[in-house]
Order: C-alpha cells, then sequence, then structure tokens
C-alpha cells in the first residue's frame, strides 16, 4: 500500500500582507515535499481551492516546483477543479510536469468541495454536474489520443486537433476523487479509473459499502480489477506521543473545521469529540506512531485500499511541528505499516 501525504497549502486568511503569508506558506510547503520525498513516502497531492484562506489555486504550477527538487515520490493534484477548468490546458500541464519529474505526476479529478471557481471562471452552478462528466470524458479521451476530435453542450467542439506535449507516463495516470456520492463511485468503477475516497468525519467503516458499489460497477463494466485502486484520503497527525500529536493538532483543525462548519450550518467541534474522532472507530489518525500506524492496518483491512494520504498540513499548523510528523511518518509509520502487511498488500 502506498503511503502520502496531502495539503491545500492553508494561509491566514486574515494576514495584511498576503503577498508575503503566501511566500512564506509556498517555501515551507516545497520543504515539506521534499522531506517526504527524503523519508521514503510514496506520494504528495496538493489541492486546488480558490479563497483566502488557501494558497494552492495553480497545484501544477507548484508541483513543477516540486518536481525539480524531489527525486521519487509521485506528485498529484489533489484535487483538481475539473468542472471549472480547461481539460485541453491541464492534460497540456500536467504532462509538462510529467516531463520535468521523469514520469512522477497524476491527476486526482473532483467536483470540488467549495464553488468559488464556478462565478470566477464564468460557469453556471446549475451546470455543476454536466460540467464535470463533460470534461472528465474530454480529459479521458485527450490521455487516449494524441489527435482529438470532441463535442459536447459545455464548450465549443474540437475537430481533430493535436494536445501537446505528450506525457512520458501512457496514459497520464487519472484518478476521481469523492467525497461520498454513491453514484460518484459507481461512475469511477464504470469508467475503470482509480478512486479517492475523502473521510473528514464519522466513522470509516461506514463509508466501505462505496468501495463495493465501485468495484461491483467496474465489474459490470468489464473492467480489469487491477484497474481499481482505490484511496482513503483523511485528517490527521503524527508526533512523539499521542498527547502532544492531540494537543498540537486539535486547535488548526477546530479552526478550520469551525469556520467551514460556519459557512456550511455545520455545528461547531470541540476537543470532547475531537478526542472521540481520533478513536480506534474515528475518522481522525492522530497519535504516536504505533497508535497511528495500527490505525492505518486496522482501516486498510476494512477497505482493502491501494493507497492511503494523511492531511496533517491543516490550519494553522507550525512548520516545524509538520516537518516533525513527515520525517516520523516516513521513518516510523511507513515501516511499521509495510511490514504489517504482507508483501502483495505492501506495494510500494
Amino acid at each position: 500500500m502506498e503511503l502520502g501525504l496531502y495539503t491545500f497549502a492553508d494561509v491566514d486568511p486574515n494576514a495584511v500582507n498576503k503577498g508575503a503569508e503566501a511566500k512564506r506558506r509556498l517555501d515551507d510547503l516545497l520543504e515539506e515535499i521534499q522531506l517526504a520525498d527524503e523519508v521514503g513516502l510514496d506520494v504528495f497531492g496538493l489541492g486546488e481551492h480558490h479563497r483566502p484562506d488557501y494558497m494552492a489555486s495553480s497545484p501544477a504550477t507548484i508541483l513543477a516546483a516540486a518536481a525539480v527538487k524531489t527525486k521519487n515520490i509521485r506528485l498529484s493534484s489533489a484535487v483538481t477543479v475539473l468542472s471549472s477548468d480547461d481539460p485541453v490546458r491541464v492534460f497540456q500541464q500536467y504532462a509538462t510536469v510529467d516531463l520535468l519529474s521523469n514520469g512522477r505526476v497524476e491527476i486526482m479529478a473532483g467536483r470540488g468541495s467549495f464553488i468559488e471557481s464556478f462565478p470566477l471562471f464564468g460557469y453556471d452552478l446549475e451546470d455543476y454536474d454536466l460540467l464535470f462528466a463533460e470534461k472528465l470524458q474530454l480529459l479521458m479521451e485527450i490521455r487516449e489520443n494524441e489527435v482529438v476530435s470532441w463535442e459536447g453542450e459545455t464548450r465549443k467542439p474540437i475537430a481533430g486537433r493535436g494536445v501537446y506535449p505528450r506525457p512520458l507516463q501512457d496514459p497520464l495516470p487519472l484518478w476521481i476523487a469523492i467525497g461520498g456520492t454513491p453514484q460518484s463511485a459507481a461512475r469511477a468503477g464504470y469508467l475503470g479509473l482509480p478512486l479517492a475516497l475523502a473521510i473528514i468525519g464519522g466513522e470509516p467503516h461506514r463509508f466501505a459499502p462505496l468501495f463495493d458499489l465501485y468495484r461491483e460497477s467496474g465489474a459490470k463494466a468489464g473492467v480489469d480489477p487491477k484497474a481499481l485502486k482505490t484511496s482513503i484520503n483523511v485528517h490527521g497527525f503524527i508526533h512523539d506521543t499521542n498527547e502532544s500529536a492531540a494537543d498540537i493538532f486539535y486547535e488548526p483543525q477546530a479552526v478550520v473545521m469551525n469556520r467551514i462548519g460556519r459557512e456550511r450550518g455545520w455545528g461547531p467541534t470541540n476537543r470532547a469529540h475531537f478526542d472521540a474522532s481520533r478513536g480506534p472507530r474515528g475518522a481522525l489518525f492522530v497519535g504516536d506512531p504505533e497508535t497511528v500506524a495500527e490505525k492505518i492496518v486496522a482501516n486498510h483491512k476494512i477497505f482493502g485500499n491501494d493507497r492511503f494520504l494523511l492531511q496533517m498540513a491543516i490550519g494553522p499548523m507550525p512548520h516545524r511541528d509538520i516537518m516533525r510528523g513527515i520525517e516520523l511518518y516516513g521513518t516510523k509509520v511507513a515501516p511499521l505499516v509495510r511490514k504489517a502487511l504482507t508483501p502483495s498488500e505492501a506495494g510500494a
């Protein structure tokens, strides 16, 4: 099983000098990706957002910088908001990063959990589902064919035009990311695309039927089961003790969850809820290396997932603590997880 990290590159939305704040976070982020590579983690994902609390509106640009600073780690969007982007440009950007990285880039495409990009780029939210379906279809067409002919409702047709550059990887890896919608899981299976499931609340085992639906949909479509790879993407933090991990992570995570909760009508979180969520059946992977490793292995038994991605850099998390968490993840947690799994399951 591949082990990795993802982040949205959180910044202080109230910073007076937003350029300086973005520069600080970008410098820290590149150090974090480099360290993840050095300690042997498999994947680093970077999410696209268009809000004042997140810096990475252009993940491909940042991943290009990371590509020339790293050697082995795979570099992925997490996610690309495909509904409000141009699939031609998405492919060209990530194909370029693939060349820079010597074949280590991936696209993780999703509809987006926030809606700011739709009015920003002139799209109607009433077309939310149609935009994603058509643009995913076009992106898949570009992956498969150098010269593309395509027609749909959401953009002008393409009549026999070449799309360049072509990536080193053929085809360029493409994952679908979902937040819990059964129809989205079934669509990914039908299309034979790897599926990443975000679990940021509740009890993870309740999400397992989505992977069952995904695999059943793929089987009905005649997809090779080996193509149906899965990932779970979660919140968590690793530190030297369970107590220090919880104490460091609680406040930054609560700041973000409460901010989003106010926008969406959720009730506020609190320390009691947080502590319950980091228990064996909860969605938070917070603790010392042994505790987090045990929970990763336990959830692998539930999901049979091929990849596990952890979001540690949430909200105002201190850079030094993120770096310590990455160090422990690669040097302590990863070896424990890989030892616990059989060679055939451990993969990378």
